[in-house]
């Protein structure tokens, strides 16, 4: 008599099976990762944005004198 072989322990392939891809990095560690990228972003444009000097704009009020400003700041 012939060898009859157990196929019940072997998985029946059915149709097409897809493969899954493993991503390269983790979801936690990627989004993580745009976190920490988009907050200094933000940062460096708060610095720079703090400490440009811009001229002063606009009409002065009424009896200013600049002579007063700047001993002021001296």
């Amino acid at each position: 008599m012939a060898k009859k072989t157990n196929n019940s322990n072997r998985e029946r392939k059915i149709g097409k099976q897809v493969v899954e891809k493993k991503p390269l990095v983790d979801h936690k560690t990627k989004n993580l990762i745009w976190t920490v990228i988009t907050i200094i972003i933000l940062l460096i444009f708060f610095i720079v944005n703090n400490t440009r000097n811009e001229p002063e704009e606009g009409p002065y009020p009424p009896n200013y004198n600049s002579q007063q400003t700047n001993n002021s700041e001296n």
